[in-house]
């Protein structure tokens, strides 16, 4: 009751005022003696699962886009999450898309964005996660900055997964955002496979082996959904997580004036979750289940939560559900029996 009450007078700000709002309320209290202890207590569950041979905390991760510059990784860890996942980190600092770019669909539960990227650059983000909290499970979502031409993007890939390599625990590359022109013509076999095949030789380089997952769209087709599967499979990374948000604005209750006025951008929330789990599902099913999976899209109860685990995944990431639901959704998923 009392965080609906919140909600809606944040509900009378802009949403991407409201956002930074929010964190930077939530970072302010923390640092009075008492309160992170009194609200890791009221949200955190500690109920560990092995993923990638990582053991998280609990499997809710927050997914990328909401913690892109890794600012606020203290206030997540304290409202229950298990993972975080940063980004998109670019090499490059870049603003993004003019605003006003992020927009919600009251009726749906949803949230039309069209961010672009927006980010502090892979520097910046570095020098923040030399102090990221113990026992947080972080994930580097990476990306390409919009002036670099796709035949150039696999550079920029490298760029992002050698700086943030020693501070991350596992990495996702991200050519599905539908907010970069041209970007999800990565997701084409022969470019994505140069990618990520280029990431996995870095990787042999190093001490240390880190994971490397592929964020896909919700909008492919099942013979795109094949070449996924072949394309993790040749070139050694090691699972996906389905799925990003979709440029669909199929059976949405918002009018369709609203919609038309708002544009272009990735459509996340409610209406997405059968969709998502779908793709989800079939993935699952055209890998034997060898593919390990981290499932987002729609998750606003425990109970959609645990549908993308019986579709198979393993953790599950909150956004937008988060916004509607806020910390207690966190917390009943976590609860959820570990097998």
């Amino acid at each position: 009751m009392i965080y609906k009450l919140i909600v809606r007078c944040l509900f009378l700000m802009p949403a991407e005022t409201a956002h930074y709002f929010t964190l930077n309320v939530f970072n302010f209290f923390l640092k009075v003696p008492g309160i992170k202890w009194l609200v890791k207590r009221l949200f955190y569950v500690h109920n560990p699962v092995t993923f990638l041979g990582i053991e998280f905390p609990n499997r809710v991760g927050l997914a990328a886009g909401f913690d892109k510059n890794a600012a606020y990784l203290d206030v997540f860890q304290c409202l229950g999450f298990g993972s975080v996942e940063i980004g998109t980190v670019t090499p490059k600092p870049q603003p993004g898309n003019d605003k006003p770019r992020l927009f919600r669909l009251l009726k749906d539960k949803a949230i039309i964005n069209r961010m672009g990227f927006n980010n502090d650059g892979a520097d910046a983000i570095v020098k923040r996660l030399q102090y990221r909290p113990k026992g947080l499970v972080v994930g580097g979502n990476i990306g390409k900055n919009k002036t670099t031409p796709n035949e150039d993007a696999q550079r920029d890939y490298e760029i992002c997964f050698e700086k943030l390599y020693p501070y991350v625990d596992y990495f996702v590359v991200n050519v599905s955002s539908p907010n970069t022109p041209n970007l999800r013509a990565l997701q084409e076999k022969g470019p994505l496979l140069a990618i990520l095949s280029a990431l996995v030789a870095l990787r042999k380089l190093k001490s240390e082996t880190k994971p490397i997952l592929l964020k896909i769209a919700p909008d492919l087709t099942e013979s795109q959904l094949d070449d996924v599967v072949d394309i993790v499979q040749q070139s050694g990374i090691e699972g996906i997580v389905a799925t990003n948000t979709t440029i669909s604005r199929a059976n949405l209750q918002t009018d369709q004036a609203t919609i038309e006025a708002i544009g272009a951008g990735g459509l996340s929330g409610k209406i997405l979750h059968t969709h998502s789990t779908q793709v989800l599902r079939y993935i699952y099913q055209k890998s034997n289940g060898n593919i390990p999976l981290i499932g987002v899209g729609g998750i606003d109860t425990k109970n959609a939560a645990h549908a993308k685990i019986e579709a198979g995944a393993t953790i599950v990431q909150l956004y937008t559900g988060f916004i509607y639901q806020g910390p207690g959704l966190v917390r009943s998923i976590a609860a959820l029996p570990v097998a």
